[in-house]
C-alpha cells in the first residue's frame, strides 16, 4: 500500500485507528502535532504535513497535541487509573469512593469517562464486577454464600442475591455448573491490550483497538457458555511476566497455557502458526504447504483473521507472497513493529 498525502489525510480526516504508529499529521497554522485518530477539528489539507515519527515533528518545531497526547504510548492506561486496578486486583472487596479518587489526585467524573470508553460501564459498576467474580469463584470452591456476601462489601443477602442473579442469570446456590473468563487488560510497547483466561489457559489476547474485538468477546462467551467478568487469574499473571519478558527481547517462546475453542481445521492452522520460528516469516501458501492443505490457501487465511490469541500464536509472521504484510487486527503497523523486534534479536 503506497502511503500517500491523500491517503494519510483520509485516515486522519476517518480518525482510522489502523494508521496508529505509522505517521503524525502536523498542523501549519497552529504548529501542533497530532495522531491519526485525534478527534480535534480537521484542518484542510493544504494546511498539514506529515511525518513518520514524533521526533521528525518536534525537530521541525511543532508542539505535541494535548487533545491526543502523541507523545504518550497509544491507548494506554493511565499511571493513576492502572495503580488503582492493581489495588483492586490484590484485594477485589476493596472500595474506591468518590472522596478516595479526589485524595489520589484523580477526579470521578475523569475516571467515570474513562471507564465507559473503556470498559463499557462506570468505574463503580466495574468494582462490583470485581467483587462478584470473586464471590463467584469462592462459592466455586465450596465456601459459605453467606460469608462470602458480606466479606465482599454486601450488607445483606438479598442485595448480593440480586447482583449475582443479575449477571449469571442464576442464583448463587444455583451456581454450581456456571462458568467465568476472566478479563483483564494488559499494558504493552505496542499499546493495551485484553486478555480472557479460563482454567484451561489463555482464550484470548487483543489489542483493545482491533475492530473485531466485541464480536470476539460474544462468539466466545457464546462457544463457552460462560460470562466474561473483569477478573484475575493465574494464567493471566503469568502471561504478563512473558509477554513483558518478550518485548523486553529476553523471551522468543511462550509456555503460558492457551485454550483455544474452535474447529478442528482452525485448530490444525493456528498449531501450524506456532511452528513459524521466530524471527521468520513465511507466506500463505508455504502455511498451506506445511499443513499439507494447498489447494486451501484462502480458507487458511480465514482461519489466521479468527485467530483470538495474538502474538502467543504468531499470525504476524505470515505475509503475502510478495513479501508485503497483509492484514493484521492489530493494524499493520503493529505486525511490522512485531516483526521487526524479532528480526533484529533473531540476527543478533
Amino acid at each position: 500500500m503506497q502511503l500517500t498525502i491523500d491517503l494519510m489525510y483520509e485516515a486522519a480526516v476517518n480518525k482510522d485507528s489502523s494508521f496508529e504508529g505509522i505517521f503524525f499529521t502536523a498542523v501549519k497554522t497552529t504548529g501542533i502535532f497530532c495522531r491519526p485518530t485525534c478527534t480535534a477539528r480537521k484542518p484542510k489539507k493544504e494546511n498539514v504535513e506529515f511525518f513518520k515519527t514524533a521526533k521528525e515533528a518536534i525537530m521541525k518545531g511543532y508542539r505535541p497535541c494535548k487533545v491526543c497526547h502523541p507523545l504518550e504510548k497509544y491507548n494506554m492506561t493511565p499511571d493513576g487509573i492502572r495503580n488503582i486496578l492493581n489495588q483492586l486486583a490484590e484485594n477485589p472487596t476493596k472500595k474506591f469512593r468518590d472522596s478516595d479518587l479526589l485524595q489520589m489526585g484523580i477526579e470521578p467524573s475523569t475516571m467515570r469517562r474513562w471507564f465507559l470508553k473503556n470498559h463499557g460501564m462506570t468505574f463503580q459498576a466495574y468494582q462490583r464486577m470485581f467483587r462478584i467474580n470473586h464471590a463467584f469463584k469462592r462459592i466455586q470452591r465450596g465456601e459459605s454464600i453467606t460469608a462470602t456476601a458480606f466479606d465482599v462489601g454486601y450488607e445483606s443477602l438479598s442485595g448480593f442475591g440480586d447482583s449475582f442473579k443479575s449477571i449469571f442469570g442464576v442464583s448463587p446456590k444455583q451456581s454450581k455448573e456456571q462458568r467465568v473468563i476472566d478479563l483483564k487488560r494488559l499494558e504493552t510497547p505496542l499499546g493495551t491490550m485484553v486478555a480472557c483466561a479460563v482454567t484451561e489457559g489463555i482464550c484470548l489476547l487483543e489489542f483493545t483497538d482491533r475492530k473485531m474485538l466485541e464480536t470476539e468477546f460474544k462468539a466466545l462467551s457464546k462457544r463457552l457458555n460462560a460470562t466474561i467478568m473483569q477478573g484475575d487469574n493465574l494464567h493471566i499473571r503469568q502471561l504478563e511476566i512473558e509477554l513483558a519478558e518478550y518485548f523486553a527481547g529476553q523471551r522468543k517462546q511462550f509456555t503460558v497455557p492457551l485454550f483455544t475453542p474452535g474447529t478442528n481445521f482452525q485448530n490444525l492452522v493456528w498449531n501450524t502458526l506456532q511452528r513459524i520460528p521466530y524471527g521468520q516469516t513465511i507466506s500463505y501458501k508455504e502455511q498451506a504447504q506445511m499443513m499439507e492443505k494447498e489447494a486451501s490457501i484462502r480458507a487458511v487465511a480465514n482461519a489466521n483473521g479468527m485467530n483470538r490469541v495474538s502474538i502467543l500464536i504468531p499470525c504476524h509472521r505470515v505475509i503475502g507472497s510478495d513479501g508485503q504484510l497483509t492484514g493484521y487486527g492489530g493494524g499493520i503497523w503493529r505486525k511490522r513493529a512485531l516483526l521487526e523486534l524479532e528480526n533484529e534479536l533473531a540476527a543478533s
